[in-house]
């Protein structure tokens, strides 16, 4: 897993992500800019979409996958 969040800005606000909002998704670190954005899709990552596809781009894209 990587110890660095993969994003610097949250995939549903555009705001920076915070430290206390981080979570893990396909073994990576990435953040939200609050802990209830975070709680969401930790919970459940398939209920969000689009946060999905935002971090998969960042893997693909800096060939993290």
């Amino acid at each position: 897993m990587t110890q660095q969040p993969i994003n610097k800005f949250c995939p549903r606000s555009g705001k920076p992500i915070q430290p206390d909002s981080l979570t893990t998704y396909r073994e990576h670190t990435v953040g939200f800019c609050n802990p209830g954005c975070r709680n969401e899709f930790a919970a459940n990552p398939d209920l969000y979409p689009s946060d999905r596809a935002y971090f998969d781009t960042l893997l693909k894209e800096n060939e993290l996958d």
